[in-house]
């Protein structure tokens, strides 16, 4: 009989690249039953860009691509989610009881795999609950996209941030497998908990199919920017300093693949001829909307005060490798170290780049065609040998057969 998993979300959207496009379709395709159990808010489903889902997805329960959605709404989850930072005698009176675990159980699935650390909670609640009320030992996977709490987030105090954490410790003791997204990240949960199975399955997207080496002999240049373009962050400020500055020496063009989140009305309409936006771009389209781009870019801001930030390595970075894109980026240790490791990129010796900066490398490696070919080469042979989704996957089931073995 096929093994049941159970997919808990708190707050991702269920089409989420990570969570549905990549993990839930690798473990369809390896033969588990896949039910996800993902958050509505104001009773809408969102896509990836915050826009409600208006006219699809309307039903509580539907399947999707084969795999079954169990919805709920997020707001009836948030005062059971939120004592987590109480102690634990009130988890099992008030916690347990919120929808996202209570639906969860429903499934009777062999694993859990949580991706936040309020599912990771729920995630506590359903294994002790299933073990008390069912007699049923279930497995328990938190995929950690990123620290929480961030141990140098100055949004919280420092009261709050240890709290968070000693709540995350004691949860850490009921996991059975941890997955996270970069060396930096497993290196502080084995700091903390050295026997604890930790895995690295990186934000890698499968290989791109039919890809053409890059020749660089243009007398132009084009930038890539993937992602989130938030106006209250100056984002959007700095890509038009950077094409005015570039714009002075040759042609040039920024492609901006993504944009502003829903509702965010504040990104200009009419940009600049060198800038293109191309809003946001299906999946499995990126590939040919990187064909033009010569170099990414990544600029990750206030790493001095986010250790995510100097811990990550995004989608967009291996977006650009997997096409052969050499990427620039801003000071930040894991990323510096992979760019160093596979010479596929140039790293600007600050923490927080300015548009200067960046234009001032773009620039530069305009100017040495021959290594901008190497890089590109570089990138794309990383991810053929180590890194694209196709190796990652096959962490992913190392990691469940090893569960469904013990």
């Amino acid at each position: 009989m096929a093994k049941k998993v159970c997919i808990i979300v708190a707050h991702h959207p269920f089409t989420d690249a990570r969570i549905f496009k990549k993990e839930a379709k690798s473990l369809q395709k390896k033969g588990y039953h896949i039910t996800m159990i993902v958050p509505r808010q104001s009773g809408r489903l969102f896509d990836i860009d915050g826009t409600p889902f208006r006219k699809q997805f309307l039903n509580k329960v539907f399947t999707y691509e084969g795999i079954k959605v169990v919805t709920y709404h997020s707001e009836s989850t948030q005062k059971a989610l939120s004592t987590v930072l109480s102690n634990e005698s009130v988890w099992e009176r008030h916690g347990f009881n919120n929808t996202l675990t209570q639906l969860a159980i429903q499934e009777d699935a062999d694993i859990y795999h949580a991706h936040e650390y309020l599912s990771l909670f729920a995630g506590v609640g359903i294994k002790r609950q299933m073990k008390k009320k069912k007699g049923k030992d279930v497995k328990l996977i938190y995929d950690s996209h990123e620290l929480t709490p961030d141990p140098l987030d100055p949004r919280y105090t420092k009261e709050r941030r240890d709290l968070l954490k000693q709540r995350l410790l004691t949860m850490l003791d009921e996991v059975d497998h941890v997955i996270t997204v970069s060396d930096s990240i497993k290196s502080w949960y084995l700091s903390h908990k050295p026997d604890l199975p930790v895995d690295v399955i990186y934000n890698s997207p499968p290989l791109a199919q039919h890809h053409k080496p890059k020749t660089y002999n243009s007398n132009g240049l084009t930038v890539g920017y993937e992602g989130n373009i938030v106006a209250s962050q100056g984002k959007m400020e700095k890509i038009l300093c950077i094409s005015e500055l570039c714009s002075k020496e040759l042609e040039f063009e920024f492609k901006i693949i993504g944009g502003s989140r829903y509702g965010d009305s504040k990104i200009p309409t009419h940009l600049p001829h060198q800038i293109m936006l191309t809003g946001w771009i299906d999946y499995h389209a990126l590939p040919k909307t990187m064909d033009n781009v010569d170099i990414g870019m990544v600029d990750l801001e206030s790493v001095k005060h986010s250790l995510n930030q100097d811990y990550a390595l995004p989608n967009k970075f291996f977006s650009y490798l997997n096409n052969g894109v050499p990427v620039v980026v801003n000071k930040c240790k894991e990323m510096e170290e992979f760019i160093n490791r596979h010479h596929c990129g140039f790293v600007i010796d600050k923490t927080n780049a300015t548009s200067q900066d960046f234009a001032n490398a773009f620039l530069s490696l305009h100017q040495d065609m021959n290594k901008l070919q190497r890089m590109s080469q570089n990138a794309r042979h990383a991810m053929e040998r180590f890194y694209s989704w196709e190796h990652m996957e096959n962490r992913l089931f190392a990691v469940y057969q090893s569960l469904f073995a013990t």
